[in-house]
């Protein structure tokens, strides 16, 4: 009894003193549980040692789709596809440097945690375990392999369905694609 007291004088003290009152929020708005990032790539490329020769791997670009679902607190899975190409160089003891068209097509489940900064901006870590499938035809590589993936980024909301996304990625396998730097659009489902 006491609190309405206090609440209906304040009221009429703020109302007979020329203020306005705001309305409460209705409704708010919750993000779908299922989402889909479109999103851009390039690779900063990579030398390794390949057996007896040194594989350098140029910067690069391609694309990628992430198709996640939110689980709570933060989480959520993904399963993530990308495409990336650069140009692959050759250098043996043997013989003249030999060039190649690198292509790798990665697949990847991660478990993604999103710290919201605001109601716009959220910081993002993830995890996950990666198939890569390399190939440079000219030089006779193809190669399939296993890893850990590492990611970092930041996604800002521009309405209730899309939100601008920023990445980075480091992969544990050795290969001349390198690291992932990522730009893109998720959609949030209704």
């Amino acid at each position: 009894m006491q609190k309405s007291l206090i609440v209906a004088m304040a009221l009429c003290t703020h109302i007979f003193g020329g203020g306005e009152i705001e309305p409460l929020p209705t409704s708010h708005h919750t993000e779908s549980d299922f989402y889909m990032v479109t999103k851009a790539l390039h690779i900063p490329g990579k030398e390794i040692n390949h057996g007896h020769a040194i594989l350098e791997g140029n910067r690069g670009y391609g694309f990628g789709i992430d198709i996640g679902y939110r689980l709570g607190h933060g989480f959520a899975i993904e399963y993530d596809f990308s495409y990336a190409k650069n140009t692959i160089t050759q250098h043996t003891h043997e013989h003249p440097a030999k060039e190649g068209d690198g292509t790798y097509l990665t697949s990847t489940i991660d478990i993604v945690y999103v710290y919201e900064l605001t109601h716009t901006l959220g910081l993002f870590a993830k995890i996950g375990y990666e198939y890569e499938r390399e190939e440079v035809e000219a030089l006779g590589i193809d190669n399939s392999d296993y890893g850990t993936v590492y990611g970092l980024g930041a996604e800002i909301a521009i309405n209730h369905d899309y939100k601008f996304l920023l990445e980075y990625e480091h992969s544990s396998i050795e290969s001349p694609r390198g690291d992932s730097y990522f730009m893109g659009l998720m959609y949030n489902f209704n």
